[in-house]
């Protein structure tokens, strides 16, 4: 099996059966995030304790890459801080613009099968999604937390 077969075979089974994907009743984060250009429309629902995401889901709907892509974030930062969480999110964008090391894309797993994501430039926001979610939803927290007034991220 080559590796394009390989990482299409990962691609495929985080989208027909995410491991992520259902409601969260007890997140104490979460964010709708929207790729307006194609429809992909996702919550993304984290649990963080003591600066440790715990557990965390998404809902919503779009193409087979957005889902995969946002389900095999989850893997990977689930039982992660908050910052190593946020650094495979900047290895993961760096992967996608070409500049991540290759010590930086194998941090990232699973998600390294969307490497290519980056040679199909209509798809790559498709990839970004749940990961942009992820940080404009810790951004979000951190200014909620010195404003007292979240806008788009909601701690319960």
């Amino acid at each position: 099996m080559d590796t394009k077969e390989l990482y299409r075979e990962i691609l495929n089974e985080h989208n027909i059966n995410p491991s992520h994907k259902s409601e969260m009743s007890d997140s104490t984060i979460s964010l709708n995030g929207v790729n307006p250009s194609c429809g992909d429309n996702i919550t993304l629902n984290l649990k963080v304790e003591n600066d440790v995401i715990t557990d965390g889901s998404f809902t919503g709907s779009g193409c087979a890459i957005s889902q995969a892509s946002v389900d095999m974030m989850l893997d990977l930062i689930i039982g992660k801080p908050k910052a190593e969480a946020l650094k495979l999110a900047e290895n993961f964008m760096g992967m996608i613009k070409g500049t991540a090391s290759e010590n930086e894309i194998e941090e990232l797993d699973e998600a390294a099968c969307l490497q290519d994501i980056s040679k199909m430039p209509a798809r790559v926001k498709c990839a970004v999604l749940g990961w942009r979610t992820m940080k404009e939803c810790f951004d979000s927290e951190k200014d909620s937390a010195s404003s007292q007034n979240p806008e788009c991220c909601t701690n319960k």
